[in-house]
């Protein structure tokens, strides 16, 4: 027998050509295969190879980058209950499921697209997520990584993968080099892979932001994000005709309080907008309340402020414009609003 030559009872014709060249033990018993055939063909020099504990590679020779993640997600993978067959995904059924798996980490940025990480084939490891409670060890080149709560995989190359956020917390988790993490983190933002938000919050779940080369790219990370989420906001202003306001101004009560910091403020109207980029840390309630104390001092002046996050401006930023032309048209409904200083921040 040869890896080419079909497996009895069920042949392998309905797979595709690489997910058919690596299987598990108990697939290949599934097709007909007796363990003591599986053996036979996995001698040294034979034409079968042991990729993986459990994990077969039906030809002799490295295998591709394709065939270490299959493999990788196939060693991870929850095995069905006995005498339950696995079942093809839904939205392809040729598609293989990795229940309870995914990659994550460098590998799964590079499934992402990024720039600034290896090839796959260069990387020492593949990374998989799974349960915590599953009884599951690292071998060979498969780091098994555990979380409480699995996250929604994204499919990539009809892998599943971890979201960008989560690889990218796996992938700084390993890397002590602080130019490296940088580099991650700003590709993250300026590849629009994902929000700043997304990332601190799930670099701090994971007790990372402990570290000072980690902060330090955080905070490059998060001026990052507010000059694009800046810039989406003239972008806005600008393409949808809105009139145009003053920009990143403080304002003042006359020889009173300062009141705060605004991005773009339309003095004749009383209208204010404020960019929400919060780096969700350990102090994100004390931020929250900062933020929510000054809107309802400006609001019980008569200043109506509208809050954008960047993701709203990035995801939606026609339903963003209408909202401040909205609030703008709104102006001569409402009662005139205190006179305030504006001066440049």
């Amino acid at each position: 027998m040869t890896h080419n030559t079909p497996l009895s009872p069920r042949p392998l014709r309905h797979l595709p050509e690489a997910r058919r060249r690596v299987l598990t033990t108990a697939q290949l018993r599934s097709h007909g295969v007796a363990a003591t055939e599986i053996a036979e063909q996995c001698r040294p020099g034979g034409p079968w190879q042991q990729l993986l504990p459990g994990v077969i590679m039906l030809h002799p020779g490295p295998p591709t980058s394709e065939e270490r993640l299959h493999g990788a997600l196939l060693f991870a993978a929850r095995e069905p209950a006995p005498g339950v067959p696995a079942q093809p995904s839904p939205d392809s059924p040729h598609r293989p499921v990795y229940p309870d798996a995914m990659i994550t980490g460098l590998a799964a940025l590079t499934l992402h697209g990024f720039s600034s990480t290896p090839p796959l084939l260069s990387l020492d490891h593949v990374d998989v997520l799974v349960p915590r409670l599953r009884r599951l060890r690292s071998t060979s080149y498969v780091r098994v990584l555990r979380t409480a709560a699995l996250p929604t995989p994204e499919p990539v190359t009809g892998l599943p993968v971890a979201p960008v956020p989560r690889a990218l917390a796996d992938a700084v988790a390993d890397l002590t080099d602080a130019e490296a993490v940088r580099r991650l983190l700003t590709e993250a933002v300026r590849g629009h892979h994902c929000e700043p938000a997304a990332v601190v919050r799930e670099l701090n779940q994971a007790k990372l932001l402990s570290r000072p080369h980690v902060v330090d790219a955080v905070d490059s990370l998060v001026a990052e994000g507010r000059a694009i989420a800046e810039d989406r906001l003239y972008r806005m202003v600008r393409e949808y005709g809105l009139p145009d306001p003053v920009w990143n101004v403080d304002l003042r009560l006359p020889g009173g309080p300062h009141l705060g910091g605004l991005d773009a403020y339309w003095p004749e109207q009383a209208v204010a907008v404020e960019l929400d980029t919060r780096a969700p840390r350990h102090d994100e309630d004390a931020m929250w309340s900062e933020y929510a104390r000054k809107r309802e001092h400006l609001e019980r002046l008569g200043i109506t402020v509208v809050h954008l996050t960047p993701k709203k401006l990035r995801d939606a930023m026609e339903q963003q414009a209408a909202v401040v032309r909205t609030a703008l048209m709104a102006a001569d409904d409402r009662d005139p609003a205190a006179h305030v200083v504006v001066l440049p921040r």
